[in-house]
């Protein structure tokens, strides 16, 4: 029995090869019985059988195994439960006979608060509060709804039978096949599944209503959402149509499954799973309100569909080994969302949002907390913590990079096959690289392994000399501290114009290249761009002339709006890594006051709230005039775009408007408060005034908490009002979000405690966190004083937000050390590695204020460009 406590990973004497899987959920009594036949093939002489259970009640009486071909019935001596791993021991008197048999074993549960196994969320209807329930097995939470090998490996096929209140929808991965009618109960029977792994099983049962298309070869969509709220899911339903058209074409794979249903779950705590054939979101990433949802609602709702639609082949068909490779399923997900999003809707241009999901990636992966793509996993409570954006974001770039690399074309044949090869089973990153290298001839394997097996990333420096341009590799740590590591980086660069284009492996610390061709020349002008498009995950570190020609170059808007997003990316990091000044980058900063493409200035907006918020640490003195500079950064395009919608403009510029709006709120701009102020007083006496549309609802909320105090809460309680008379889920966590902005730290705190009320939805609470400078310390102590309720009542992914949205603000040593001290009896698995990069993100804080405070005439250089005339 020992041997198997305390294991990463089941024995392998016995593999499962079919599951007959039925359950009888109780809604208002929140409990389940089951029973489960489960088709075992003994591989190996053994007396025990070893599967994952918890939280479950095994009836031990029903346990029993039946070899083939044998009328005998094994029983049982001892069945054993450990909760501490999470698994079912069955020890048997004689040793089994090899080959498939049938495993029986009946059980019962609960269905919980928590969001994860078989639970239960609440609805709404006719004003009465009802119960469904819900799957979300994925990463390990299958064995908490029947006992199963809940491996990614352990494929099996699935025929699930329910006994659920006849009124109700049932559904699962499969279309039903049969449903008996017996008085108030049903039994619904779906058709058996393909071979799959157990965290894509689901089963959702409620009242619904859907809307419904089909796909050209006839694979039937629907849209499943609270009744009354059908229409919402239009929007996602033509996405989900399209985009499994695109995905067939480019994976050259059907979509292996009769149908696909998505549906909107309340209560959900990841943003959305991909279960084979039912697909499950929270209702803000898949309903769509023509009337109250913003554009930025729209392109999410678009790209999370697209992302989950990928997975039915990424993940589903062709299925990680173990956790460890948990990335070639997110990684690639991700990647190929933003394919589809922009054969969808090329006029978003999509590709240069991606920028957004490469800055993740490089954020968290300069941290010396941070962990290769391929990571190991040695327990279960581990795996929640890699859904991060090493996995997602960076493992996105990587593929953007290879790509970009290999060419096209090239990448996709590899792709297919890829998925051809491995269809219906599993695989590995060194599987993937071997097909893109089989495909392109190139070293793929040498290449990637740089990227995926060791952590960090490069910054590569440049300068010139004598006509040749020097570059040299480093580990880049937004620390500043220097690492070992070393990577084969596809470098590419353009001089004085897109025409004129050089690329080549940097394969060792230092080299050097002749740019002779490019008449590279003394003349301000000639300005030289590496990672052409930021299609490369590493930093550029310009020397000083260097960086002055791209100065002159973004200023005389000679660059595309992704390189200039690099080189403000880059310096900000450099900035922070106190390898920059702060007045150079603020001085390139004013570079870009006449911008006006969206990916770049949201991204400057992050920069000047960042850079806000260490001055007002390390130099308060300067805060009135760095306020007044970042208001004049983002005069023209804010003149620009006005508060107004215009006639037929972009959808880049409906999401700009409101993120112009919120930053010059914040900088405390004050014709940007006046004039929220008017529209929000005109709101509350027309909740459909058009001087307000959800695109700037929240720029205006923010706004409005500016002005809020504890003797004059007036702006609180009307928003408050409006959060609680929605119904639209998007609309309550604008509100959320803009709350907890407010600099009153009195205010801050009644945010705080109203997050976890039951007003609140638990998965929504983390949109309170990201409170004001002000609001830090009292968030801090509320965090410590609730942390034992916390800890209860959220799971994985959403306890270690309240870590890092709380703790990493914070600049000073004296917090590392108090951080450190609560936390020394608190910590579990679930927040380890979170934890360690919170602290560590703190203490670069700290050294940053340290290196301002010491920064020469830094008061004059901010003072001229505040008020500098252009």
């Amino acid at each position: 029995m020992e041997q198997f406590k305390k294991q990463p990973r089941l024995p392998k004497f016995a593999v499962p090869k079919r599951y007959d899987l039925r359950l009888k959920p109780d809604l208002s009594a929140c409990k389940f019985t089951g029973s489960v036949s489960i088709d075992v093939d003994v591989v190996a002489d053994t007396r025990f059988i070893v599967l994952n259970a918890a939280e479950l009640s095994i009836d031990t009486g029903s346990v029993s195994f039946s070899p083939p071909n044998s009328s005998k019935v094994f029983e049982p001596s001892k069945v054993d439960l450990v909760e501490e791993d999470e698994i079912l021991v069955l020890d048997f008197a004689d040793t089994l006979p090899l080959g498939v048999g049938v495993l029986t074993i009946g059980f019962e549960g609960i269905l919980n608060d928590n969001m994860k196994g078989f639970y239960r969320s609440v609805y709404e209807h006719n004003g009465e509060k009802k119960n469904m329930a819900v799957t979300q097995f994925e990463p390990a939470d299958a064995r908490r709804c029947f006992p199963c090998w809940d491996e990614p490996a352990c494929k099996a096929t699935f025929k699930i039978t329910l006994d659920v209140p006849s009124e109700l929808v049932a559904l699962s991965n499969m279309p039903v096949i049969e449903e008996k009618v017996n008085g108030p109960l049903k039994t619904v029977s779906y058709q058996e599944s393909p071979v799959m792994s157990t965290y894509l099983v689901a089963i959702v049962v409620g009242l619904f209503d859907y809307v419904e298309d089909h796909t050209p070869d006839g694979v039937k969509v629907r849209v499943y959402c609270q009744v009354g709220k059908a229409n919402q899911g239009k929007f996602a339903l033509e996405v989900a149509v399209g985009t499994l058209g695109l995905y067939k074409d480019y994976f050259a794979v059907p979509y292996p499954l009769p149908k696909l249903d998505m549906i909107a779950i309340p209560d959900f705590s990841s943003g959305a799973m991909e279960n084979y054939g039912l697909v499950t979101y929270r209702e803000t990433l898949l309903l769509f309100d023509e009337q109250h949802s913003a554009a930025s609602n729209k392109q999410g709702v678009a790209t999370v569909v697209a992302h989950e639609l990928a997975h039915q082949w990424f993940g589903n068909l062709v299925t990680m080994e173990w956790w460890t490779d948990l990335w070639l399923n997110e990684g690639f997900a991700t990647w190929v969302s933003y394919l589809a999003t922009d054969s969808l809707f090329p006029e978003w241009k999509i590709w240069t949002q991606f920028l957004d999901e490469t800055t993740n990636g490089l954020t968290l992966d300069g941290l010396a907390e941070s962990h290769p793509i391929e990571v190991e996993v040695n327990h279960a409570a581990e795996i929640d913590e890699i859904f991060d954006d090493i996995s997602y974001s960076k493992g996105a770039s990587v593929i953007r990079m290879l790509q970009s690399y290999l060419g096209v074309e090239c990448f996709q044949k590899s792709l297919a096959s890829y998925i051809k090869k491995h269809a219906y089973s599993n695989a590995k990153t060194e599987d993937l690289w071997a097909a893109l290298e089989e495909g392109s001839g190139e070293p793929v394997t040498k290449l990637m392994n740089t990227w995926t097996k060791q952590k960090g990333y490069p910054v590569v420096s440049v300068k010139v000399k004598d006509q040749k341009l020097e570059f040299e590799q480093s580990q880049f740590f937004s620390s500043g501290s220097h690492g070992d590591g070393q990577w084969v980086v596809p470098i590419t660069l353009c001089c004085g114009s897109y025409e004129k284009k050089k690329s080549f492996l940097l394969q060792t610390k230092l080299e050097t290249q002749d740019v002779k061709e490019f008449s590279f020349d003394s003349n301000k002008t000639s300005w030289i761009k590496l990672n052409v498009d930021q299609t490369g995950f590493y930093r550029v570190k310009y020397d000083e002339e260097l960086a002055a020609r791209l100065r002159y170059a973004i200023e005389n808007k000679l660059l595309t709006g992704t390189d200039r997003f690099g080189i403000l990316d880059d310096s900000f990091a450099l900035c922070m890594a106190r390898q920059l000044p702060l007045t150079s980058l603020l001085t390139l900063m004013a570079a870009y006051r006449e911008e006006l493409e969206y990916t770049v200035l949201s991204n400057l907006i992050s920069i000047t709230r960042k850079v806000g918020r260490i001055v007002a640490d390390a130099r308060p003195d300067l805060m009135d005039n760095i306020n007044q500079f970042f208001i004049s950064l983002f005069q023209y395009s804010a003149e620009k775009l006005g508060w107004d919608a215009k006639q037929g403009e972009s959808h880049l510029d409906a999401m700009l408007r409101g993120e112009i709006l919120t930053a010059l709120a914040v900088f405390g701009h004050k014709e940007t408060l006046n004039e929220a102020s008017r529209r929000f007083d005109a709101f509350l006496n027309d909740r459909n005034t058009p001087l307000l549309p959800p695109d700037i609802r929240k720029a205006t909320y923010v706004a409005v908490m500016q002005a809020v105090t504890s003797s004059n809460r007036i702006g609180f309680e009307s928003l408050l009002r409006v959060y609680r008379e929605t119904d639209l889920s998007q609309e309550k966590i604008r509100i959320l979000g803009s709350l907890s902005s407010c600099p009153d730290p009195a205010i801050v705190l009644e945010v705080l405690k109203f997050s976890l009320s039951p007003e609140v939805r638990s998965q929504d609470a983390i949109y309170g966190l990201r409170v004001s400078k002000e609001g830090r310390e009292v968030a801090w102590t509320w965090l410590k004083d609730n942390w034992d309720y916390i800890v209860k009542t959220f799971g994985g992914f959403l306890i270690s937000r309240f870590v890092s949205e709380i703790v990493s603000p914070f600049a000073s040593f004296e917090k590392v050390k108090e951080v450190e001290e609560f936390f020394a009896s608190r910590e579990t698995p679930a927040i380890a590695r979170t934890l360690k990069q919170s602290i560590e993100r703190v203490n670069i804080n700290a050294n940053w204020v340290k290196n301002i405070q010491e920064e020469k005439n830094l008061g004059e250089a901010v003072q001229e460009l505040a008020y500098r005339k252009y």
